[in-house]
């Protein structure tokens, strides 16, 4: 698993063909992780720790 930082446009998942931005916009928050689920129902967190103009960023690809 690899995460790198991300865009902050276009909010929401956006899958670029190689991985998957996440962006999410808070004014507020002091942390934002992703959960992810494989098959087996394992869980991931992934912090998002890249902010751009409020927006917590991350490109996840597998």
């Amino acid at each position: 698993m690899d995460v790198w930082a991300g865009t902050p446009y276009p909010l929401g998942a956006t899958y670029d063909g190689n991985g998957t931005n996440f962006a999410v916009f808070s004014e507020a928050a002091t942390a934002v992780h992703l959960c992810l689920f494989d098959e087996a129902g394992t869980e991931y967190r992934i912090p998002l720790e890249a902010v751009d103009a409020f927006v917590c960023i991350a490109i996840y690809r597998m």
